[in-house]
């Protein structure tokens, strides 16, 4: 499974890790999936999602971006990431979550028209964004919501979902 956020925000770039941010929900939400919560460091985090075979990566190489928002990205300066290769390097991935709209949109946009036919049925869902911009929904309704991954994890692992 590969979950696929926009572009990392300048905390995370600043700390080189992955939703740094700490109001961000990923990594709570993380820890009630995977038990890999913020409460453990970075790599012991990491590594725990790799043990639920479920890796992180974003579909922004790069981006001139104002702050943190996905809406300050200027779409012109967008680089995607090579997911084509990346795909291709890790076939055991069969799904692919979006960490919000923006992200599903891009990866609309910009990677799947450049993927080979046979990287383009990958199962995909679209998840509520983890950053604390989208406030539209509590902790509480986007784990429901992320479960999914769990599920999805589960069932690619074989182990119960």
């Amino acid at each position: 499974m590969l979950i696929l956020g926009t572009l990392p925000g300048p905390v995370s770039l600043e700390k080189r890790q992955y939703y740094a941010q700490s109001r961000n929900a990923f990594w709570p939400i993380m820890g009630e999936l995977f038990g890999a919560g913020p409460e453990l460091a970075y790599g012991a985090r990491l590594r725990k999602l790799q043990q639920h075979r479920v890796a992180v990566w974003d579909v922004c190489r790069s981006a001139y971006r104002e702050g943190a928002l996905d809406a300050s990205i200027d779409a012109g300066s967008i680089v995607p990431n090579d997911l084509a290769g990346f795909l291709r390097t890790h076939a055991a991935i069969r799904v692919i979550c979006f960490n919000g709209q923006t992200a599903a949109r891009l990866y609309r946009q910009l990677v799947l028209p450049r993927l080979p036919e046979a990287l383009r049925d990958l199962r995909c869902e679209i998840l509520p964004s983890t950053s604390p911009a989208y406030a539209a929904m509590r902790l509480e309704q986007k784990l429901a919501k992320w479960q999914i991954v769990r599920r999805a994890a589960g069932r690619i692992g074989g182990r119960p979902g």
